[in-house]
Order: C-alpha cells, then sequence, then structure tokens
C-alpha cells in the first residue's frame, strides 16, 4: 500500500522505508487473518462436521506419506533381495492403503461439500435479511445490481475459503512436515537442495498473494458494475425499446465485461507468473535431486528404492508448497471478496427501533406535525411544518413539483427521521413505538405500483399474508378489479410478469388498491394515484379509492386539483413549507398560490 499523499514520504518524494514496508506487511497480513476469521466464523454452528472432514483429510494425508516408503520396500525387495513373497504383501499392503485412502476421501470431500454449501446458505440469508433492515436512505445510494452481485458473486467467493481450502491447508501442512521428516532420515544432505528452494517460494507467495487480494476486490467491484448495468437495461426494457436504445445498451454492457475482462486478466498474469516461477524453482530443484541422488547410489550410500521414495517426497514437498502458495493467493482472493461482503454487514440502519420503543395498538388516525424540518443533505427539503390532522380526515397536499410532498408522507412510516421537530399519531411520537408496530398501520397506494412475479391472488393477497382466497376476491370487487381478473383465462391464478408488465396501468393501480383494501389500514397514503390513467380507468380507479378512503385517515398527494376539490382539507405547499390550509372553496377566494393553480388547470 503506498504512503496516502499527506504522509511525509509523499510530500518530500522519498522511497519509503524498510519500517513502512514492514508495516505495510503486518497490516495487510492483520487485514488476511482478520477477514479469514470472520469467514470460518459462519462455520462454526458446523464445527462437528467440519472437525470429521478435517480428520479424514489428515487421516488420508497420512495415508499417502507412508505410501512411498511402502513403494521403496517393494522395490529393494525386488531388485535388492529378490523376494517374491516380500514384493507379494508389500502389493497388498498398498492396494489396503489405497482402498483406506479412497474411503477417508469420499468422506471428507462430502462433509466439506456439506459444509461449505450451508455456510454459503446461511450468509446468502443474512445478507439478504440485513438488507431488509437498512433504511431506504441506504438504497437511494446503491444501485440493484451492486447489491444482488454481493448477494450472489460475492458470497460465492468465499466458499472455496470455507470448504476445500481449509482441508487443503491442512493436508498440505501434514504433507510438508511429514516429508520433510522422511527425507531428513532418508539423507539429510539431499534434502538441502529441496530445502533451498522452500524460502524463495513463501516470499514469492507472499509478494503475489496482496497483489491478488487487491485484484480481487477490484474483480467484484467490475462484476458488480456489470451486473448493474444489465440489470438497469433489462429492469426499464419498455423504455429501452421505446427509444431504440438497445445497441446503446448493448454497447454499455460490453464495456463494462470488457472492463471485468481486462481486471480478471491482470490477475490471471499475476497467478500465471507465480505458478511459473513456483514450477521453475521446484524442477530445477529435482533435477538437481536426481543428479546428486544418483551419484549417491553408485557409490552405495542410497538403494534404488530410498531414492525414488525420496523423489516421491520431494514430489509431495513441491505439490504441497506450491499448493500452499495456491491457497494463500485463493485467501487473499476469498478476503477480497469478502471486504465487500462484510461492509455491507457491517452497515448499520439509520433508522431502528428505540431501545425502550413499544407496540403501536390499534389506531384512531389523528395525526400532528410538530415544528418538523427535514434534509437529505445539508439543504433543507422542509422547514418548520407543523400540521394537525383530526381522525377520519382527508388531507390533500398540493403544489409545484419539487415542493415536498412526498418526502412530508415519507416521514409518517419513518422511512426518513426529521432533523428537528416530531411526528404524532393519537398523541404518541412515532419514534416511541416499534417500526413494526407502525407500518403495519399504514396502507399506500403510489402512481407507480410495484407489483411482484406471481398471480393475481397473491399480489393481493400481499397486503395481509393470512387472507382467505374470499376476502381476496371481496377486495377485487371493492376495488373494481373482479371483473377484469374473471376476464383472463386463469382468473385469480393469472401471472402478472415481472412489476406487472401484463397488465395495464389501471389494472395495476386497481390491484394495488385492492391490496390497500385488505390490509384494512387506518392511516392511507395515496400519491398521485390516478394522474397516469386514462378517463375510463380513472373514474373506474377513483370509485375504488373513494371506497379505500372511507373511515380513513387519508394523506393525498395530487397536482391534477380536480381529484382533491372533496378533500376535508388541501394544503398548499411550495419550497418545504406550508403556505395555505383550507377547502378548495376558501382557497380560490384567497387569490394565493392555489388559486392561481386552479386557474390555470380548470380554465
Amino acid at each position: 500500500m503506498p504512503p496516502s499523499p499527506s504522509s511525509p514520504a509523499s510530500s518530500n518524494g522519498a522511497a519509503p522505508t524498510s519500517v513502512d514496508a514492514s508495516s505495510d506487511a503486518n497490516t495487510q497480513s492483520s487485514k488476511l487473518w482478520a477477514a479469514l476469521k470472520r469467514i470460518f466464523a459462519f462455520s462454526e454452528p458446523y464445527r462437528l462436521r467440519l472437525v470429521g472432514a478435517l480428520v479424514m483429510s489428515s487421516i488420508g494425508a497420512l495415508v499417502a506419506l507412508v505410501v512411498p516408503l511402502g513403494l521403496r520396500e517393494l522395490l529393494n525387495a525386488v531388485f535388492e533381495e529378490a523376494n517374491r513373497s516380500s514384493l507379494d504383501m508389500l502389493t497388498i499392503g498398498l492396494v489396503v492403503l489405497f482402498l483406506i485412502q479412497a474411503a477417508v476421501s469420499f468422506g471428507g470431500t462430502y462433509l466439506l461439500e456439506w459444509v461449505g454449501e450451508r455456510v454459503v446458505t446461511d450468509l446468502r440469508k443474512r445478507v439478504y435479511a440485513h438488507l431488509h433492515r437498512l433504511s431506504l436512505s441506504f438504497f437511494a445510494d446503491r444501485r440493484t445490481g451492486d447489491l444482488t452481485s454481493r448477494l450472489t458473486n460475492d458470497v460465492s467467493s468465499i466458499r472455496t475459503a470455507v470448504t476445500s481450502s481449509l482441508s487443503e491447508a491442512l493436508t498440505q501442512t501434514l504433507s510438508l512436515v511429514g516429508s520433510v521428516t522422511v527425507m531428513v532420515i532418508l539423507n539429510w544432505r539431499l534434502s538441502l537442495i529441496i530445502f533451498g528452494v522452500v524460502p524463495a517460494v513463501v516470499g514469492t507467495a507472499i509478494y503475489f498473494g496482496r497483489k491478488v487480494r487487491s485484484l480481487s476486490r477490484r474483480v467484484q467491484d467490475r462484476l458488480a458494475d456489470s451486473t448493474a448495468v444489465a440489470e438497469e437495461a433489462l429492469a426499464a426494457i419498455r423504455v429501452v425499446k421505446s427509444f431504440a436504445r438497445s445497441r446503446f445498451e448493448i454497447d454499455r454492457y460490453d464495456d463494462a465485461v470488457e472492463d471485468l475482462f481486462e481486471t480478471a486478466r491482470s490477475r490471471v498474469v499475476l497467478r500465471a507468473v507465480f505458478s511459473s516461477i513456483v514450477s521453475l524453482l521446484f524442477f530445477s530443484a529435482l533435477t538437481g535431486i536426481f543428479w546428486y541422488g544418483g551419484l549417491e547410489v553408485l557409490a552405495g550410500r542410497l538403494t534404488a528404492g530410498d531414492l525414488v521414495a525420496f523423489i516421491f517426497y520431494a514430489f509431495a514437498i513441491a505439490r504441497s508448497v506450491g499448493g500452499m502458495s495456491r491457497l494463500y493467493s485463493d485467501f487473499n482472493s476469498a478476503a477480497g471478496a469478502s471486504e465487500r461482503l462484510f461492509d455491507l454487514l457491517d452497515t448499520e440502519p439509520t433508522i431502528r427501533d428505540a431501545p425502550d420503543a413499544a407496540d403501536l395498538p390499534p389506531i384512531d388516525g389523528r395525526i400532528r406535525f410538530e415544528n418538523v424540518t427535514f434534509a437529505y443533505e445539508e439543504e433543507p427539503v422542509l422547514t418548520n411544518i407543523s400540521l394537525e390532522v383530526d381522525a377520519g380526515q382527508t388531507v390533500a397536499l398540493v403544489g409545484p413539483s419539487g415542493a415536498g410532498k412526498t418526502t412530508l408522507m415519507s416521514l409518517l412510516p419513518r422511512f426518513y427521521d426529521p432533523q428537528d421537530g416530531s411526528i404524532h399519531i393519537d398523541g404518541r411520537d412515532i419514534r416511541s413505538v416499534t417500526l413494526r408496530s407502525l407500518r403495519s398501520q399504514i396502507a399506500t397506494v403510489s402512481q407507480e405500483v410495484e407489483l411482484f412475479h406471481t398471480t393475481i391472488r397473491e399480489n393481493i393477497r400481499y397486503g395481509r399474508l393470512d387472507a382467505s382466497d374470499s376476502a381476496v376476491e371481496e377486495a377485487a370487487h371493492a376495488a373494481n378489479a373482479h371483473d377484469f381478473i374473471a376476464g383472463f383465462p386463469d382468473g385469480y391464478e393469472t401471472e402478472v410478469g415481472e412489476r406487472g408488465v401484463k397488465l395495464s396501468g389501471g389494472q395495476r393501480q386497481r390491484i394495488a388498491i385492492a391490496r390497500a383494501l385488505l390490509r384494512d389500514a387506518r392511516l392511507l397514503l395515496l400519491d398521485e394515484a390516478t394522474s397516469s390513467l386514462d378517463s375510463a380507468s380513472e373514474a373506474l380507479v377513483q370509485e375504488a379509492l373513494d371506497r379505500l378512503m372511507e373511515n380513513r385517515t387519508t394523506f393525498v398527494i395530487a397536482h391534477r386539483l380536480a381529484t382533491v376539490r372533496g378533500a376535508d382539507r388541501i394544503v398548499v405547499m411550495d419550497e418545504g413549507s406550508i403556505v395555505e390550509t383550507g377547502t378548495h372553496a376558501e382557497l380560490v377566494d384567497d387569490g394565493g398560490l392555489y388559486s392561481h393553480l386552479a386557474e390555470l388547470q380548470f380554465s
């Protein structure tokens, strides 16, 4: 990691000192082990299976250590002793060892893969649940494709570290230690050749491992970017096709995946260079072993069987050190992916229940805003808003675009909290009650209706999950939706497509109204619910809305004043403040902003 621009090293152009390099290495190692510790913590509930898998892997590694010794005895029996019975017994012994190794390999692999899949499942569930706990402001600053990538690709990237890499690290360690021990016993002089290579390989692994970790993080970022580009275009496919922008979107995606390819290619180059260096070092060492070992055999200080066994152990050490170096690279890759994942898990919701929050009892619907001021960033969107609404009243919020109407409504279900002031329902500060109990008593119908890719029945039932089929159909009748639903071949079992693409705007609105009716909430929020409809659809939707608004406290946002003339109270907003309140007739007579808007629309 280079020094920051504010550090002395960069300000005077001097190269980092060895102390700086050592500190950087320690920091990188600390981050790696901290990341791996968090990754492996997810396997803690399954430690018995994991221990069983590691025990079986250890047995397999120990069996592998015995095999070269068996081959040594077999060769000596043939070339030194010419003993047929020893040859037969040794052959049978080797077959038994191979059977044991196959059995423990199966058991260890099965248990490790089971733990890996279980950890991935648990981690995805935890990340997804955490996303739902985060506040709305978090999603305003993130792309859906990036979050989807973290939920899928990043979780998959750390799977190997939890399963096969852990097992391989153990078996390679046992193989390395065991092989070194046996080699020293067989011929310590010959062992020095292979031992001289190990420090060079370890140093190379550390150097390349840090670079791979950094590139792995960048690969995951580029992958998230390409996923986001594709998801945005596919979600807005109607707009893309309407404006004939398919070629443009294809080029955008091509550019994103090319960036991903270039970043991934850089990582591939690093791994290929590293692998080549390790191979060169070890094959050079093996050549030296063949030469010097041959001299030892010719001098009578080493048997042919000893030399073959020695070469097998040299290969085992080469495989172990090379494997552990690769594992170090893999662990760094997993750590790079986990950084993005843990960044997400470490994000805390800005809107949460107070420690002493109580459930909100069934409400009457009396609402009071007291000196409410709110800003998304620094510039206030709402300034000193005070408003009282009686239970069962219909209040219309009107005014120019950007006046703060939607923001004011977003404060009621606590999508955001005001910086100053307070909001009360039936005399209770909404920050003193649980979010679940608050939002369960609010129903919303907006201009942009969000439907799920399931049946009409299930989309309506989303308002109350335990509702019976008859209750769903009753709500559809009240929302003027039953007739068009019954006209479909599959009726209420009709799939609506992603976001309700198979339905018209008016049909989607009526399903949303049926959903709100089924919820039967005392507080109703309507945000431009009829603004995008034709006259025929608007009449049906407005009739359904009138039924929905009966005996409920209702806030209505509307730009078309004709839809709110019958409201009990009209609140006129401009530049984040309330500038007028009254009935339609009163406000027209006052000659203020509302009167001006009415004149423009009705004339």
